[in-house]
Protein backbone atom coordinates (compact mmCIF):
# COMPACT_ATOMS: atom_id res chain seq x y z
CA UNK A 1 0.00 0.00 0.00
CA UNK A 2 1.65 3.42 -1.22
CA UNK A 3 0.88 6.24 0.83
CA UNK A 4 2.02 9.36 -0.79
CA UNK A 5 2.11 12.63 1.47
CA UNK A 6 -1.18 15.41 1.73
CA UNK A 7 -1.72 18.38 4.01
CA UNK A 8 -3.14 16.70 7.57
CA UNK A 9 -5.87 18.42 9.34
CA UNK A 10 -4.73 21.52 10.93
CA UNK A 11 -2.99 22.34 14.22
CA UNK A 12 -5.03 24.68 16.30
CA UNK A 13 -4.47 27.99 15.90
CA UNK A 14 -2.51 29.92 18.24
CA UNK A 15 -2.96 32.71 20.76
CA UNK A 16 -1.95 35.31 18.27
CA UNK A 17 -3.84 33.87 15.94
CA UNK A 18 -7.12 33.89 18.08
CA UNK A 19 -6.17 37.75 18.45
CA UNK A 20 -5.78 38.53 15.64
CA UNK A 21 -8.90 36.51 13.50
CA UNK A 22 -10.91 39.20 14.93
CA UNK A 23 -9.16 42.49 14.02
CA UNK A 24 -9.00 41.09 10.07
CA UNK A 25 -12.76 40.17 10.19
CA UNK A 26 -13.08 43.66 10.96
CA UNK A 27 -10.39 45.22 8.35
CA UNK A 28 -12.05 43.88 5.95
CA UNK A 29 -15.69 44.86 6.49
CA UNK A 30 -16.26 47.40 3.72
CA UNK A 31 -17.34 50.13 5.80
CA UNK A 32 -13.56 50.04 7.97
CA UNK A 33 -11.74 49.40 4.62
CA UNK A 34 -13.11 52.58 3.23
CA UNK A 35 -10.83 54.19 6.14
CA UNK A 36 -8.07 51.89 6.59
CA UNK A 37 -7.68 48.66 5.09
CA UNK A 38 -6.03 45.59 5.90
CA UNK A 39 -2.81 46.37 3.48
CA UNK A 40 -2.05 49.60 5.30
CA UNK A 41 -1.77 48.00 8.55
CA UNK A 42 -0.30 45.29 7.73
CA UNK A 43 2.50 47.64 6.20
CA UNK A 44 2.69 49.60 9.34
CA UNK A 45 3.11 46.77 11.40
CA UNK A 46 6.15 45.74 9.16
CA UNK A 47 7.45 49.31 9.61
CA UNK A 48 7.43 48.58 13.46
CA UNK A 49 8.70 45.02 12.87
CA UNK A 50 9.78 43.26 10.08
CA UNK A 51 7.87 40.03 11.09
CA UNK A 52 4.37 41.54 12.78
CA UNK A 53 1.58 40.20 10.74
CA UNK A 54 -1.79 39.93 11.03
CA UNK A 55 -2.38 37.24 8.67
CA UNK A 56 0.76 35.92 7.48
CA UNK A 57 3.77 33.47 9.37
CA UNK A 58 7.15 35.28 8.78
CA UNK A 59 10.22 34.18 10.18
CA UNK A 60 13.50 35.80 10.37
CA UNK A 61 16.68 34.19 9.15
CA UNK A 62 19.25 34.04 11.65
CA UNK A 63 22.03 31.71 10.74
CA UNK A 64 22.86 30.09 7.75
CA UNK A 65 25.14 26.88 7.52
CA UNK A 66 26.98 25.46 4.81
CA UNK A 67 25.79 21.87 4.73
CA UNK A 68 27.97 20.64 1.34
CA UNK A 69 29.46 22.86 -1.37
CA UNK A 70 25.99 22.86 -2.84
CA UNK A 71 24.00 22.56 0.37
CA UNK A 72 23.35 25.35 2.90
CA UNK A 73 21.08 25.06 6.14
CA UNK A 74 18.43 28.51 7.11
CA UNK A 75 18.06 28.54 10.95
CA UNK A 76 14.55 30.73 10.97
CA UNK A 77 12.67 32.49 14.21
CA UNK A 78 8.92 32.40 13.28
CA UNK A 79 7.02 34.62 14.67
CA UNK A 80 3.21 33.71 16.91
CA UNK A 81 1.16 33.36 14.32
CA UNK A 82 3.09 29.57 13.71
CA UNK A 83 1.64 26.41 14.95
CA UNK A 84 3.96 24.30 15.15
CA UNK A 85 5.31 21.06 12.86
CA UNK A 86 5.64 17.34 13.17
CA UNK A 87 8.70 16.01 12.12
CA UNK A 88 8.54 14.83 8.22
CA UNK A 89 6.50 18.05 7.47
CA UNK A 90 7.20 20.94 4.80
CA UNK A 91 6.36 24.27 4.58
CA UNK A 92 5.75 26.74 1.24
CA UNK A 93 8.12 29.22 1.29
CA UNK A 94 7.05 32.61 -0.26
CA UNK A 95 9.65 35.48 -1.25
CA UNK A 96 9.84 38.19 -4.27
CA UNK A 97 12.56 37.66 -6.55
CA UNK A 98 12.76 40.64 -9.23
CA UNK A 99 9.49 41.90 -8.55
CA UNK A 100 7.84 38.08 -8.74
CA UNK A 101 6.13 36.50 -5.81
CA UNK A 102 7.64 33.07 -5.92
CA UNK A 103 6.55 29.87 -3.45
CA UNK A 104 8.34 26.67 -3.08
CA UNK A 105 8.21 23.50 -1.08
CA UNK A 106 11.27 22.38 1.53
CA UNK A 107 10.97 19.79 4.16
CA UNK A 108 11.58 21.12 7.79
CA UNK A 109 14.85 19.16 9.22
CA UNK A 110 13.97 20.77 12.62
CA UNK A 111 11.39 22.71 14.32
CA UNK A 112 10.40 23.53 17.84
CA UNK A 113 7.33 24.49 20.19
CA UNK A 114 9.25 28.37 20.28
CA UNK A 115 9.34 28.68 16.31
CA UNK A 116 12.56 28.30 16.06
CA UNK A 117 13.03 26.31 12.45
CA UNK A 118 15.63 24.73 10.02
CA UNK A 119 15.14 23.84 6.24
CA UNK A 120 17.88 22.82 4.68
CA UNK A 121 17.81 23.58 0.57
CA UNK A 122 20.56 21.77 -2.29
CA UNK A 123 21.06 24.62 -5.07
CA UNK A 124 19.73 23.50 -8.17
CA UNK A 125 21.08 24.18 -11.81
CA UNK A 126 18.84 27.11 -12.65
CA UNK A 127 16.69 26.80 -9.96
CA UNK A 128 15.05 30.23 -9.02
CA UNK A 129 14.28 30.17 -5.10
CA UNK A 130 17.16 27.52 -4.19
CA UNK A 131 19.90 30.09 -6.06
CA UNK A 132 17.95 33.10 -4.35
CA UNK A 133 18.47 31.74 -1.23
CA UNK A 134 21.95 30.81 -1.58
CA UNK A 135 22.99 34.10 -3.21
CA UNK A 136 20.64 36.70 -1.40
CA UNK A 137 19.51 35.34 1.66
CA UNK A 138 21.46 36.43 4.61
CA UNK A 139 20.81 36.63 8.74
CA UNK A 140 18.66 39.21 9.06
CA UNK A 141 16.18 38.39 5.80
CA UNK A 142 12.52 37.74 6.52
CA UNK A 143 10.90 35.02 4.47
CA UNK A 144 7.18 34.32 4.33
CA UNK A 145 6.03 30.73 5.38
CA UNK A 146 2.57 28.54 5.06
CA UNK A 147 2.04 26.61 7.95
CA UNK A 148 3.11 23.06 8.31
CA UNK A 149 2.05 20.50 5.20
CA UNK A 150 2.40 17.26 4.75
CA UNK A 151 1.45 13.12 6.20
CA UNK A 152 5.07 12.16 5.75
CA UNK A 153 5.49 11.71 9.87
CA UNK A 154 5.77 9.19 12.32
CA UNK A 155 2.70 7.46 13.78
CA UNK A 156 1.55 7.61 17.51
CA UNK A 157 2.42 3.36 17.62
CA UNK A 158 5.71 3.14 16.47
CA UNK A 159 5.91 -0.12 14.33
CA UNK A 160 8.59 -3.00 15.16
CA UNK A 161 10.15 -2.75 12.43
CA UNK A 162 11.12 0.63 9.85
CA UNK A 163 13.08 2.11 7.04
CA UNK A 164 13.87 5.52 6.30
CA UNK A 165 15.24 5.63 2.77
CA UNK A 166 16.18 8.43 1.19
CA UNK A 167 18.61 9.59 -2.04
CA UNK A 168 20.37 13.21 -2.45
CA UNK A 169 18.17 16.08 -0.94
CA UNK A 170 15.62 13.39 0.44
CA UNK A 171 17.38 13.15 3.32
CA UNK A 172 15.89 16.68 4.58
CA UNK A 173 12.84 14.99 5.78
CA UNK A 174 14.68 11.59 7.05
CA UNK A 175 16.74 13.52 8.94
CA UNK A 176 14.14 14.67 10.98
CA UNK A 177 11.83 11.25 11.44
CA UNK A 178 15.83 9.78 12.56
CA UNK A 179 16.12 12.99 14.89
CA UNK A 180 12.53 12.28 16.37
CA UNK A 181 12.80 8.76 16.75
CA UNK A 182 16.21 9.18 18.41
CA UNK A 183 14.67 11.67 20.88
CA UNK A 184 11.96 9.30 21.82
CA UNK A 185 14.39 6.56 22.26
CA UNK A 186 13.25 4.23 19.91
CA UNK A 187 13.93 0.16 20.40
CA UNK A 188 12.68 -1.49 17.58
CA UNK A 189 14.65 -2.68 14.14
CA UNK A 190 15.26 0.51 12.54
CA UNK A 191 17.10 0.60 8.73
CA UNK A 192 18.25 4.35 7.97
CA UNK A 193 19.58 3.98 4.44
CA UNK A 194 20.82 6.84 2.29
CA UNK A 195 22.23 7.22 -0.97
CA UNK A 196 24.84 10.13 -2.10
CA UNK A 197 27.26 10.85 -4.98
CA UNK A 198 30.78 11.10 -3.20
CA UNK A 199 31.35 12.27 0.24
CA UNK A 200 31.26 16.02 -0.25
CA UNK A 201 27.68 15.61 -1.30
CA UNK A 202 26.80 13.87 2.48
CA UNK A 203 24.26 16.09 4.07
CA UNK A 204 24.33 16.08 7.73
CA UNK A 205 27.35 14.25 7.72
CA UNK A 206 29.01 14.58 10.96
CA UNK A 207 25.82 14.01 12.36
CA UNK A 208 25.32 10.81 10.59
CA UNK A 209 28.95 9.70 11.26
CA UNK A 210 28.68 10.32 14.88
CA UNK A 211 25.66 8.02 14.87
CA UNK A 212 27.16 5.75 13.43
CA UNK A 213 30.01 5.39 16.21
CA UNK A 214 27.26 5.35 18.77
CA UNK A 215 25.96 2.57 16.68
CA UNK A 216 28.94 1.02 17.59
CA UNK A 217 28.72 0.37 21.19
CA UNK A 218 24.59 0.62 21.02
CA UNK A 219 24.27 3.91 23.11
CA UNK A 220 21.59 5.71 20.78
CA UNK A 221 18.99 4.00 18.61
CA UNK A 222 20.07 0.21 19.68
CA UNK A 223 18.26 -1.52 17.16
CA UNK A 224 19.67 1.10 13.80
CA UNK A 225 21.34 -0.05 11.06
CA UNK A 226 22.80 3.05 9.31
CA UNK A 227 23.81 2.70 5.47
CA UNK A 228 25.41 5.54 3.86
CA UNK A 229 25.58 4.32 0.08
CA UNK A 230 27.90 6.70 -1.63
CA UNK A 231 26.80 6.08 -5.37
CA UNK A 232 30.09 6.99 -6.79
CA UNK A 233 32.22 4.17 -5.25
CA UNK A 234 29.35 1.67 -4.74
CA UNK A 235 27.24 1.71 -7.81
CA UNK A 236 23.58 3.10 -8.27
CA UNK A 237 21.61 1.69 -5.30
CA UNK A 238 18.72 0.61 -7.69
CA UNK A 239 15.79 -1.60 -6.53
CA UNK A 240 18.25 -5.07 -6.99
CA UNK A 241 20.87 -3.52 -4.88
CA UNK A 242 18.07 -2.59 -2.11
CA UNK A 243 16.48 -6.27 -2.24
CA UNK A 244 20.29 -7.60 -1.49
CA UNK A 245 20.81 -5.31 1.26
CA UNK A 246 17.55 -5.51 2.66
CA UNK A 247 15.95 -9.01 2.43
CA UNK A 248 13.16 -7.83 4.80
CA UNK A 249 11.54 -5.13 2.87
CA UNK A 250 8.51 -6.17 2.82
CA UNK A 251 8.26 -6.62 6.22
CA UNK A 252 9.17 -2.67 7.28
CA UNK A 253 7.15 -0.10 7.31
CA UNK A 254 9.33 2.12 5.27
CA UNK A 255 9.47 5.97 4.47
CA UNK A 256 10.76 6.79 1.17
CA UNK A 257 11.91 10.25 -0.01
CA UNK A 258 14.01 11.22 -3.12
CA UNK A 259 14.60 11.51 -6.63
CA UNK A 260 11.07 11.03 -9.03
CA UNK A 261 12.64 8.43 -11.39
CA UNK A 262 14.39 6.93 -8.22
CA UNK A 263 11.35 6.27 -6.23
CA UNK A 264 9.23 5.24 -9.37
CA UNK A 265 11.68 2.46 -9.69
CA UNK A 266 11.74 1.20 -5.67
CA UNK A 267 7.89 1.80 -5.64
CA UNK A 268 7.59 -1.47 -7.22
CA UNK A 269 8.88 -3.95 -5.03
CA UNK A 270 6.19 -2.38 -2.40
CA UNK A 271 3.44 -4.80 -3.02
CA UNK A 272 -0.49 -3.07 -2.79
CA UNK A 273 -1.17 -5.59 -0.93
CA UNK A 274 1.64 -5.15 1.67
CA UNK A 275 -1.11 -3.67 4.71
CA UNK A 276 1.08 -4.83 7.63
CA UNK A 277 4.02 -2.58 6.20
CA UNK A 278 3.09 0.48 4.41
CA UNK A 279 5.25 2.46 2.31
CA UNK A 280 4.99 6.25 2.82
CA UNK A 281 6.44 8.61 0.17
CA UNK A 282 6.86 12.39 -0.40
CA UNK A 283 8.55 14.05 -3.94
CA UNK A 284 10.09 16.76 -4.01
CA UNK A 285 9.29 16.81 -8.01
CA UNK A 286 6.54 15.64 -9.93
CA UNK A 287 6.21 11.45 -10.36
CA UNK A 288 6.20 10.44 -13.77
CA UNK A 289 3.05 11.64 -15.93
CA UNK A 290 0.53 9.25 -17.21
CA UNK A 291 0.18 9.38 -20.94
CA UNK A 292 -3.32 11.49 -22.39
CA UNK A 293 -4.20 11.86 -25.15
CA UNK A 294 -6.25 14.94 -27.20
CA UNK A 295 -10.42 14.85 -26.95
CA UNK A 296 -11.92 14.31 -29.97
CA UNK A 297 -13.40 18.27 -29.45
CA UNK A 298 -12.94 20.59 -27.44
CA UNK A 299 -15.02 20.63 -24.10
CA UNK A 300 -16.63 23.59 -21.98
CA UNK A 301 -14.50 24.32 -18.30
CA UNK A 302 -16.93 26.32 -16.14
CA UNK A 303 -15.26 28.52 -13.63
CA UNK A 304 -18.64 29.16 -11.87
CA UNK A 305 -17.28 31.49 -8.67
CA UNK A 306 -15.55 33.75 -11.27
CA UNK A 307 -18.26 33.28 -14.10
CA UNK A 308 -15.89 32.50 -16.33
CA UNK A 309 -15.45 29.88 -18.93
CA UNK A 310 -12.59 28.32 -21.37
CA UNK A 311 -12.65 25.50 -23.87
CA UNK A 312 -9.80 22.35 -23.26
CA UNK A 313 -8.82 19.64 -25.72
CA UNK A 314 -7.52 17.89 -22.54
CA UNK A 315 -4.00 17.73 -22.70
CA UNK A 316 -2.72 20.26 -20.63
CA UNK A 317 -3.26 20.87 -17.03
CA UNK A 318 -6.14 22.76 -15.35
CA UNK A 319 -4.05 25.24 -13.62
CA UNK A 320 -2.06 26.12 -16.95
CA UNK A 321 -5.30 26.83 -18.72
CA UNK A 322 -7.05 28.77 -15.92
CA UNK A 323 -3.96 31.18 -15.95
CA UNK A 324 -4.08 31.47 -20.22
CA UNK A 325 -7.84 32.25 -19.87
CA UNK A 326 -7.24 35.14 -17.36
CA UNK A 327 -7.90 33.38 -14.63
CA UNK A 328 -5.60 33.30 -10.92
CA UNK A 329 -6.28 30.18 -9.04
CA UNK A 330 -4.05 30.02 -6.17
CA UNK A 331 -1.17 27.70 -6.66
CA UNK A 332 2.03 26.74 -5.30
CA UNK A 333 4.21 23.85 -6.62
CA UNK A 334 2.72 23.62 -10.14
CA UNK A 335 3.96 19.81 -9.37
CA UNK A 336 1.37 18.01 -7.07
CA UNK A 337 3.05 18.57 -3.94
CA UNK A 338 2.03 21.39 -2.20
CA UNK A 339 -2.14 21.19 -2.67
CA UNK A 340 -2.32 24.70 -2.67
CA UNK A 341 -4.17 24.39 -6.05
CA UNK A 342 -7.00 22.39 -4.72
CA UNK A 343 -10.15 22.82 -6.10
CA UNK A 344 -13.81 21.59 -5.68
CA UNK A 345 -15.31 19.93 -9.36
CA UNK A 346 -18.38 19.94 -8.94
CA UNK A 347 -19.34 17.88 -12.14
CA UNK A 348 -17.72 16.29 -14.73
CA UNK A 349 -14.63 13.79 -15.46
CA UNK A 350 -10.97 14.89 -15.01
CA UNK A 351 -7.72 12.60 -15.15
CA UNK A 352 -4.89 12.84 -12.82
CA UNK A 353 -1.97 13.29 -14.60
CA UNK A 354 0.48 11.27 -12.06
CA UNK A 355 -1.46 7.97 -12.05
CA UNK A 356 -3.62 7.95 -15.20
CA UNK A 357 -6.82 7.86 -12.98
CA UNK A 358 -10.29 8.99 -14.28
CA UNK A 359 -12.71 10.50 -12.27
CA UNK A 360 -15.91 11.19 -12.79
CA UNK A 361 -17.41 12.27 -9.03
CA UNK A 362 -19.15 15.12 -8.20
CA UNK A 363 -18.20 17.44 -5.81
CA UNK A 364 -14.56 16.30 -5.55
CA UNK A 365 -11.36 17.59 -4.43
CA UNK A 366 -8.69 17.79 -7.23
CA UNK A 367 -5.65 19.47 -7.67
CA UNK A 368 -5.87 21.34 -10.69
CA UNK A 369 -2.06 21.58 -11.51
CA UNK A 370 -2.12 17.71 -12.36
CA UNK A 371 -5.55 17.07 -13.34
CA UNK A 372 -6.15 17.32 -17.22
CA UNK A 373 -10.38 17.61 -18.67
CA UNK A 374 -12.28 14.82 -19.96
CA UNK A 375 -15.44 15.95 -20.56
CA UNK A 376 -17.36 19.12 -19.55
CA UNK A 377 -16.35 20.57 -15.92
CA UNK A 378 -17.96 22.78 -13.63
CA UNK A 379 -15.37 24.02 -11.10
CA UNK A 380 -15.54 26.16 -7.40
CA UNK A 381 -13.25 28.42 -8.88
Amino acid sequence: MTVVASPPLALPVTRAERWALPVVRLLRQPWVARVVGLPAVQDSLSALHPTASLTEVRARVLRVHQETPLARSFELQANALWRGARPGQYLMLRTEIDGRRVQRAYSLTAASATGRLCITVQRQPGGLMSNHLHDRVQPGSVLTLSQALGDFTLPEALPAKMLLLSAGSGITPAISLLRSLRAQGYAGELQFVHSHRGAQNLMFASELLELRDLQAGRIALPGLQLHLHDSTQQGRLDAAALKRLLPDLGQRASWVCGPASWMDELQALWPKEAQAAPLHSERFAASRQAPVQALGSAVQVSALRSQRAFASEGVDNLLQQAERAGLSPKHGCRIGICHSCLCTKRSGTVQNLQTGEVSSAPDEPIRLCISAARSDLQLDL
